[in-house]
């Protein structure tokens, strides 16, 4: 059922039906290749949408309101991922998740992160230089996927050969049976289950070797690292080092590939934006900020209903999952007066992109490193680039990332 009521410039005179219909949609290959449009049209009709246990929000108001109250909009046990424990800290709820905060996040600080900087250069140009001869490349395959893979790897440590590994682990998370695969639920909680056991294993092997020979990596850090608790300094066990490493390597291999498969969709489809970008390289960042925003490639987070609750009018229940559409907080007239045009230039930017409230996104800091490097290296090298002639993008719903990205250049 809908709740609220729609806002006075409200575009559509949806029904309750209509408005159920919409939330039912987000998981569908057709929102993720457009989903603005949902998201104006969700606004429209009501801000929370229940549909039996699960309470989707699509307005900016409501979404603040969950992201400011972790007590009661829970990340704890949200999304089940094949995990046999919390990940550390994301589903990790206060005042605990404080304590790790801590110890994370100096790791992932501006100033550390700037000093990978000459590494990612050197690597986002080792990349182009095996195709940019050709006029074209698969831009997902051999540049939006071992950019990030490889930093991530470098930064904890692991062998590159393992490579593949890694990206099997990830999809084996994120995407049970592969992209597009119809596969019903028990049958994707059994793969999951199985790849989060071989993940396990895997970092077992890696912290055992850590454990008799420090490396200068994040690995080798987490061991000797310690943390608050019960008013106590200790040292991280085992448990907590492998619920750290398990959310790193979803995070880190998956969410900036979908950001530069989107990012570059969208540019190599819009050149006006682009000769912005390549007239004026300085703007980078500011362009970074804007297309996470109309982008979100990340379109919603999940929480759980910890207390007896209501949003909108809309009744929560302790239980109740609850879809918090960050992408739809992007684009809300209230936030954005002009949310529905993409200005390179807008400033401030307030958007959600990295989430919100204590549980922001802990890399969000490497995640911009990396995106602005393969922005400011790709377009000088590359300036003009367009999709292949006939190509129809495909998104993958929940993490918006394009399997087949083919750009052509002269």
């Amino acid at each position: 059922m809908a709740y609220g009521r729609p806002t006075e410039a409200a575009p559509f005179d949806a029904s309750s039906d209509t408005a159920i219909t919409l939330a039912a949609g987000i998981m569908t290959p057709e929102f993720a290749k457009e989903p603005q449009e949902y998201f104006r049209r969700m606004r429209a009709q009501a801000p929370v949408v229940k549909i039996d246990t699960m309470v989707v929000l699509a307005r900016w108001d409501v979404i603040d309101q969950a992201f400011r109250n972790p007590a009661v909009f829970s990340s704890k046990d949200a999304v089940d991922l094949g995990n046999v424990r919390p990940l550390i800290p994301l589903q990790i709820d206060p005042p605990q998740h404080k304590n790790y905060r801590k110890l994370l996040d100096p790791l992932f600080a501006p100033r550390v992160m700037a000093e990978l900087e000459a590494d990612v250069v050197k690597l986002a140009n080792e990349l182009i230089d095996t195709f940019v001869e050709n006029g074209s490349c698969d831009f997902n395959t051999e540049f939006a996927v071992p950019l990030p893979c490889t930093v991530f790897m470098r930064l904890l440590g692991l062998p590159s050969e393992d490579l593949h590994v890694f990206l099997r682990f990830k999809d084996g998370i994120i995407r049970p049976g592969g992209h597009g695969a119809a596969l019903d639920l028990e049958a994707q909680a059994r793969i999951r289950t199985e790849t989060a056991q071989e993940m396990y294993a895997y970092f077992e092997k890696i912290l055992d070797q850590r454990e008799l020979e420090r490396r200068d990596d994040l690995l080798s850090k987490f061991l000797d690292a310690e943390v608050l608790e019960d008013g106590e300094r200790v040292r991280l066990t085992r448990d907590q080092i492998l619920d750290i490493c398990f959310l790193l390597l979803i995070a880190g291999l998956d969410t900036v590939t979908d950001s530069l498969d989107c990012f570059f969709a969208y540019l190599a489809q819009h050149p006006e934006h682009r000769g912005q970008i390549v007239a004026d390289p300085s703007i980078i960042p500011s362009a970074i900020e804007e297309l996470l925003r109309w982008e979100s490639p990340v379109p919603g987070v999940v929480r759980i209903a910890a207390a007896e609750t209501e949003l909108a009018g809309c009744p929560i229940h302790v239980g109740d999952h609850v879809s918090v559409l960050v992408g739809a907080a992007n684009t809300d007239e209230v936030l954005f007066p002009d949310g529905y045009t993409v200005d390179l230039l807008r400033n401030p930017n307030p958007h959600v992109a990295f989430g919100g409230g204590v549980h922001r996104c802990l890399g969000s800091h490497l995640a911009r490193l990396e995106l602005r490097v393969a922005m400011r290296e790709w377009h000088r090298r590359i300036p003009s680039y367009a999709l292949a002639p006939d190509t129809d993008l495909e998104y993958t719903p929940a993490l918006r990332q394009i399997e087949y990205l083919p750009l052509v250049w002269s």
